[in-house]
Protein backbone atom coordinates (compact mmCIF):
# COMPACT_ATOMS: atom_id res chain seq x y z
CA UNK A 1 0.00 0.00 0.00
CA UNK A 2 1.44 3.36 -1.00
CA UNK A 3 1.82 6.36 1.28
CA UNK A 4 1.11 9.77 -0.24
CA UNK A 5 3.35 12.63 0.89
CA UNK A 6 3.64 16.28 -0.08
CA UNK A 7 7.03 17.33 -1.47
CA UNK A 8 8.36 20.89 -1.52
CA UNK A 9 11.53 20.96 -3.60
CA UNK A 10 12.53 24.35 -2.24
CA UNK A 11 14.64 27.24 -3.45
CA UNK A 12 18.32 27.51 -4.40
CA UNK A 13 19.93 24.11 -3.94
CA UNK A 14 16.61 22.65 -2.80
CA UNK A 15 15.65 20.95 -6.08
CA UNK A 16 19.13 19.40 -6.41
CA UNK A 17 19.21 17.83 -2.94
CA UNK A 18 15.54 16.86 -3.17
CA UNK A 19 16.09 15.00 -6.44
CA UNK A 20 19.00 13.15 -4.83
CA UNK A 21 16.89 12.27 -1.80
CA UNK A 22 13.91 11.03 -3.81
CA UNK A 23 16.27 8.91 -5.88
CA UNK A 24 17.38 7.14 -2.69
CA UNK A 25 13.82 6.75 -1.41
CA UNK A 26 12.83 5.20 -4.73
CA UNK A 27 15.77 2.79 -4.54
CA UNK A 28 14.54 1.71 -1.11
CA UNK A 29 11.11 0.95 -2.61
CA UNK A 30 9.31 2.85 0.15
CA UNK A 31 5.99 2.89 -1.69
CA UNK A 32 5.75 6.67 -1.51
CA UNK A 33 3.47 8.63 -3.82
CA UNK A 34 4.84 12.17 -4.26
CA UNK A 35 2.59 15.22 -4.57
CA UNK A 36 4.78 18.18 -5.54
CA UNK A 37 3.60 21.53 -4.21
CA UNK A 38 4.89 25.10 -4.44
CA UNK A 39 6.28 27.28 -1.65
CA UNK A 40 8.95 29.95 -1.35
CA UNK A 41 10.27 31.99 -4.25
CA UNK A 42 8.85 29.60 -6.83
CA UNK A 43 5.39 30.06 -5.36
CA UNK A 44 5.83 33.82 -5.13
CA UNK A 45 6.66 33.98 -8.83
CA UNK A 46 3.86 31.67 -9.94
CA UNK A 47 1.11 32.54 -7.47
CA UNK A 48 2.05 35.89 -5.94
CA UNK A 49 2.35 34.39 -2.46
CA UNK A 50 5.01 32.42 -0.59
CA UNK A 51 2.57 29.72 0.50
CA UNK A 52 -0.46 29.24 -1.79
CA UNK A 53 -3.67 27.98 -0.23
CA UNK A 54 -3.54 24.95 -2.54
CA UNK A 55 -0.21 23.96 -0.98
CA UNK A 56 -1.59 24.38 2.54
CA UNK A 57 -4.59 22.25 1.63
CA UNK A 58 -2.36 19.47 0.28
CA UNK A 59 -0.19 19.46 3.40
CA UNK A 60 -3.30 19.25 5.56
CA UNK A 61 -4.83 16.47 3.46
CA UNK A 62 -1.75 14.25 3.27
CA UNK A 63 -0.34 14.95 6.73
CA UNK A 64 3.29 14.21 5.76
CA UNK A 65 5.59 16.65 3.96
CA UNK A 66 9.23 16.45 2.92
CA UNK A 67 10.60 19.95 2.46
CA UNK A 68 13.72 21.42 0.93
CA UNK A 69 15.13 24.78 2.10
CA UNK A 70 13.00 27.83 1.36
CA UNK A 71 13.98 31.46 0.94
CA UNK A 72 12.02 34.19 2.69
CA UNK A 73 12.66 37.47 0.83
CA UNK A 74 14.42 40.14 2.85
CA UNK A 75 12.33 43.20 3.64
CA UNK A 76 9.09 44.24 5.25
CA UNK A 77 5.95 42.38 4.34
CA UNK A 78 7.52 38.90 4.37
CA UNK A 79 7.45 36.72 7.47
CA UNK A 80 9.39 33.47 7.84
CA UNK A 81 7.82 30.69 5.77
CA UNK A 82 8.96 28.06 8.24
CA UNK A 83 7.41 29.90 11.19
CA UNK A 84 4.17 30.33 9.23
CA UNK A 85 3.98 26.60 8.48
CA UNK A 86 4.71 25.64 12.08
CA UNK A 87 2.05 27.95 13.45
CA UNK A 88 -0.55 27.17 10.76
CA UNK A 89 -0.37 23.42 11.39
CA UNK A 90 0.48 23.68 15.11
CA UNK A 91 3.72 21.74 14.61
CA UNK A 92 4.66 22.13 18.23
CA UNK A 93 7.67 19.77 18.42
CA UNK A 94 10.87 20.49 16.53
CA UNK A 95 13.11 17.43 16.76
CA UNK A 96 16.76 17.83 15.77
CA UNK A 97 19.15 14.88 16.22
CA UNK A 98 22.90 15.49 16.28
CA UNK A 99 24.78 12.30 15.44
CA UNK A 100 28.45 11.95 14.53
CA UNK A 101 29.40 10.58 11.12
CA UNK A 102 32.87 9.60 9.92
CA UNK A 103 34.94 11.76 7.61
CA UNK A 104 33.56 15.10 8.78
CA UNK A 105 35.34 18.12 10.16
CA UNK A 106 34.14 17.95 13.73
CA UNK A 107 35.77 18.05 17.12
CA UNK A 108 34.01 14.91 18.36
CA UNK A 109 33.36 11.58 16.67
CA UNK A 110 30.85 9.99 19.03
CA UNK A 111 27.99 12.44 19.56
CA UNK A 112 24.45 11.06 19.73
CA UNK A 113 21.86 13.43 21.15
CA UNK A 114 18.52 15.01 20.30
CA UNK A 115 17.21 18.51 20.86
CA UNK A 116 13.45 18.79 21.30
CA UNK A 117 12.42 22.41 20.86
CA UNK A 118 9.03 23.97 21.51
CA UNK A 119 8.08 25.26 18.10
CA UNK A 120 5.01 27.50 18.25
CA UNK A 121 5.26 29.98 21.11
CA UNK A 122 7.94 31.64 23.24
CA UNK A 123 10.08 34.45 21.79
CA UNK A 124 9.11 33.64 18.19
CA UNK A 125 5.51 34.79 18.48
CA UNK A 126 4.80 37.72 16.22
CA UNK A 127 2.02 38.83 18.57
CA UNK A 128 3.09 41.72 20.76
CA UNK A 129 6.03 42.84 18.65
CA UNK A 130 6.10 46.57 17.95
CA UNK A 131 8.29 49.60 17.50
CA UNK A 132 7.49 52.67 19.58
CA UNK A 133 9.11 56.06 20.25
CA UNK A 134 9.38 56.78 16.54
CA UNK A 135 11.09 53.47 15.93
CA UNK A 136 13.69 53.91 18.66
CA UNK A 137 12.34 51.22 20.98
CA UNK A 138 11.50 47.65 20.07
CA UNK A 139 9.13 45.56 22.17
CA UNK A 140 8.74 41.80 21.94
CA UNK A 141 6.58 39.57 24.11
CA UNK A 142 7.72 36.12 25.25
CA UNK A 143 4.64 33.99 25.82
CA UNK A 144 4.93 30.51 27.34
CA UNK A 145 1.84 28.53 28.29
CA UNK A 146 1.33 25.57 30.58
CA UNK A 147 -0.29 23.63 27.75
CA UNK A 148 2.60 24.31 25.38
CA UNK A 149 5.17 23.40 28.02
CA UNK A 150 3.37 20.22 29.03
CA UNK A 151 3.09 18.83 25.54
CA UNK A 152 6.69 19.55 24.52
CA UNK A 153 8.18 18.15 27.73
CA UNK A 154 5.97 15.09 27.55
CA UNK A 155 6.98 14.63 23.91
CA UNK A 156 10.64 14.66 24.96
CA UNK A 157 10.11 12.07 27.70
CA UNK A 158 8.04 9.83 25.42
CA UNK A 159 10.72 10.08 22.75
CA UNK A 160 13.35 9.10 25.30
CA UNK A 161 11.25 6.18 26.58
CA UNK A 162 10.42 4.84 23.12
CA UNK A 163 14.00 5.08 21.87
CA UNK A 164 15.82 3.64 24.87
CA UNK A 165 17.34 6.95 25.92
CA UNK A 166 18.14 7.42 29.57
CA UNK A 167 18.20 11.13 30.30
CA UNK A 168 16.23 14.32 29.61
CA UNK A 169 17.71 17.74 30.30
CA UNK A 170 15.37 20.73 30.56
CA UNK A 171 17.18 23.93 29.54
CA UNK A 172 15.83 27.24 30.86
CA UNK A 173 16.63 30.72 32.18
CA UNK A 174 14.29 30.66 35.16
CA UNK A 175 16.83 32.35 37.40
CA UNK A 176 16.28 35.59 35.47
CA UNK A 177 13.15 35.16 33.34
CA UNK A 178 11.10 33.97 36.28
CA UNK A 179 7.68 34.05 34.64
CA UNK A 180 7.85 32.45 31.19
CA UNK A 181 11.00 30.39 31.67
CA UNK A 182 10.03 29.70 35.27
CA UNK A 183 6.69 28.26 34.15
CA UNK A 184 8.44 26.00 31.64
CA UNK A 185 10.80 24.70 34.35
CA UNK A 186 7.98 24.11 36.84
CA UNK A 187 6.09 22.08 34.25
CA UNK A 188 9.22 20.11 33.30
CA UNK A 189 9.73 19.15 36.95
CA UNK A 190 6.11 18.00 37.22
CA UNK A 191 6.23 15.89 34.05
CA UNK A 192 9.58 14.36 35.02
CA UNK A 193 7.97 12.78 38.08
CA UNK A 194 5.80 10.69 35.75
CA UNK A 195 8.92 9.07 34.25
CA UNK A 196 10.94 7.72 37.19
CA UNK A 197 13.01 5.43 34.95
CA UNK A 198 14.43 8.38 33.00
CA UNK A 199 17.02 10.62 34.63
CA UNK A 200 15.97 14.25 34.76
CA UNK A 201 18.35 17.18 34.76
CA UNK A 202 17.72 20.92 34.64
CA UNK A 203 20.31 23.39 33.37
CA UNK A 204 20.45 27.14 32.82
CA UNK A 205 20.89 27.88 29.12
CA UNK A 206 24.21 29.72 29.29
CA UNK A 207 25.75 26.89 31.32
CA UNK A 208 24.19 24.34 28.94
CA UNK A 209 25.91 25.98 25.96
CA UNK A 210 29.25 25.90 27.77
CA UNK A 211 28.74 22.28 28.80
CA UNK A 212 27.85 21.31 25.23
CA UNK A 213 31.22 22.58 24.05
CA UNK A 214 33.23 21.13 26.95
CA UNK A 215 31.48 17.81 27.54
CA UNK A 216 28.61 17.08 25.13
CA UNK A 217 28.53 13.40 26.08
CA UNK A 218 26.61 14.21 29.27
CA UNK A 219 23.54 15.05 27.17
CA UNK A 220 21.02 12.63 25.70
CA UNK A 221 17.68 14.36 25.06
CA UNK A 222 17.48 18.14 25.57
CA UNK A 223 14.08 19.84 25.82
CA UNK A 224 13.71 23.60 25.81
CA UNK A 225 11.75 26.61 24.63
CA UNK A 226 11.70 28.07 21.14
CA UNK A 227 14.56 30.58 21.09
CA UNK A 228 16.94 28.54 23.24
CA UNK A 229 16.21 25.45 21.15
CA UNK A 230 16.93 27.28 17.91
CA UNK A 231 20.32 28.41 19.16
CA UNK A 232 21.30 25.16 20.91
CA UNK A 233 20.32 22.88 18.04
CA UNK A 234 22.65 24.79 15.71
CA UNK A 235 25.38 24.54 18.33
CA UNK A 236 24.80 20.78 18.40
CA UNK A 237 25.04 20.67 14.61
CA UNK A 238 28.45 22.30 14.94
CA UNK A 239 29.55 19.42 17.15
CA UNK A 240 28.96 16.91 14.34
CA UNK A 241 30.22 18.80 11.31
CA UNK A 242 27.72 21.57 10.60
CA UNK A 243 24.25 22.14 9.19
CA UNK A 244 24.99 19.91 6.22
CA UNK A 245 24.36 16.99 8.58
CA UNK A 246 21.45 18.52 10.49
CA UNK A 247 17.91 17.28 9.78
CA UNK A 248 14.77 18.51 11.48
CA UNK A 249 11.27 17.19 12.07
CA UNK A 250 8.32 19.46 12.87
CA UNK A 251 5.63 17.36 14.50
CA UNK A 252 2.01 18.16 15.31
CA UNK A 253 -1.12 16.18 16.06
CA UNK A 254 -2.35 16.19 12.45
CA UNK A 255 0.67 17.03 10.31
CA UNK A 256 4.44 16.60 10.20
CA UNK A 257 7.03 18.37 8.06
CA UNK A 258 10.55 16.97 7.65
CA UNK A 259 13.27 19.26 6.40
CA UNK A 260 16.90 20.11 5.92
CA UNK A 261 17.42 22.90 8.43
CA UNK A 262 20.12 24.70 6.44
CA UNK A 263 19.44 27.53 4.00
CA UNK A 264 18.92 27.53 0.25
CA UNK A 265 22.58 28.45 -0.51
CA UNK A 266 21.91 30.40 -3.73
CA UNK A 267 25.66 30.97 -4.17
CA UNK A 268 26.14 27.31 -5.14
CA UNK A 269 22.83 26.75 -6.88
CA UNK A 270 23.26 24.76 -10.08
CA UNK A 271 26.86 23.75 -9.35
CA UNK A 272 25.81 20.25 -8.26
CA UNK A 273 28.07 20.35 -5.20
CA UNK A 274 25.37 20.74 -2.52
CA UNK A 275 25.54 18.24 0.32
CA UNK A 276 22.27 16.23 0.39
CA UNK A 277 22.88 14.61 3.79
CA UNK A 278 20.65 16.87 5.89
CA UNK A 279 17.63 16.22 3.67
CA UNK A 280 18.45 12.52 3.44
CA UNK A 281 18.56 12.35 7.24
CA UNK A 282 15.27 14.26 7.39
CA UNK A 283 13.82 11.64 5.04
CA UNK A 284 15.05 8.99 7.47
CA UNK A 285 13.18 10.79 10.27
CA UNK A 286 10.10 10.75 8.05
CA UNK A 287 10.45 7.00 7.50
CA UNK A 288 10.73 6.48 11.27
CA UNK A 289 7.52 8.47 11.67
CA UNK A 290 5.87 6.22 9.07
CA UNK A 291 7.05 3.09 10.92
CA UNK A 292 9.54 2.18 8.19
CA UNK A 293 12.39 1.86 10.68
CA UNK A 294 14.40 -0.61 8.61
CA UNK A 295 14.46 1.74 5.62
CA UNK A 296 15.37 4.70 7.82
CA UNK A 297 18.24 2.69 9.26
CA UNK A 298 19.40 1.79 5.75
CA UNK A 299 19.71 5.49 4.86
CA UNK A 300 21.72 6.29 8.00
CA UNK A 301 24.00 3.29 7.57
CA UNK A 302 24.41 4.11 3.90
CA UNK A 303 25.44 7.69 4.62
CA UNK A 304 27.98 6.43 7.13
CA UNK A 305 29.35 3.94 4.61
CA UNK A 306 29.64 6.51 1.81
CA UNK A 307 31.35 9.07 4.05
CA UNK A 308 33.82 6.48 5.26
CA UNK A 309 34.51 4.43 2.15
CA UNK A 310 33.51 6.41 -0.96
CA UNK A 311 35.35 9.70 -0.52
CA UNK A 312 35.48 10.26 -4.27
CA UNK A 313 31.67 10.39 -4.26
CA UNK A 314 31.34 12.79 -1.31
CA UNK A 315 30.65 16.51 -1.81
CA UNK A 316 33.49 19.05 -1.38
CA UNK A 317 32.13 20.59 1.83
CA UNK A 318 32.90 17.27 3.55
CA UNK A 319 36.33 16.92 1.98
CA UNK A 320 35.37 14.79 -1.00
CA UNK A 321 35.73 15.27 -4.72
CA UNK A 322 32.22 14.25 -5.75
CA UNK A 323 28.91 15.94 -6.46
CA UNK A 324 25.34 15.88 -5.20
CA UNK A 325 24.56 13.27 -7.85
CA UNK A 326 27.54 11.03 -7.13
CA UNK A 327 26.68 10.99 -3.43
CA UNK A 328 23.16 9.87 -4.31
CA UNK A 329 24.58 7.29 -6.71
CA UNK A 330 26.84 5.83 -4.02
CA UNK A 331 23.97 5.70 -1.54
CA UNK A 332 21.70 4.01 -4.08
CA UNK A 333 24.43 1.41 -4.63
CA UNK A 334 24.60 0.79 -0.89
CA UNK A 335 20.88 0.38 -0.25
CA UNK A 336 20.58 -1.85 -3.31
CA UNK A 337 23.06 -4.45 -2.04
Amino acid sequence: MSQSIAVIKGDGIGPEIMDATLRVLDALDCGLDYHFIDAGLTALEKHGTLIPQESLDTIEKLGITLKGPLTTPIGKGFSSINVQLRRHFDLYANVRPAISFPGTQSRYDDIDMITVRENTEGAYLSDGQELIDDGNTGISVIKVTREGSERIVRYAFELAKNNGRKKVTAVHKANIIKTSSGLFLDVAREIAEEYPDIEFQEMIVDNACMQLVMNPHQFDVVVTTNLFGDIMSDLCAGLVGGLGLAPGANIGEKAAIFEAVHGSAPDIEGKKIANPCALLLAAAQMLDHLNMDDKATAIRKGIRDVLENRRDMVTPDMGGTGTTDTFAEALVDYVGR
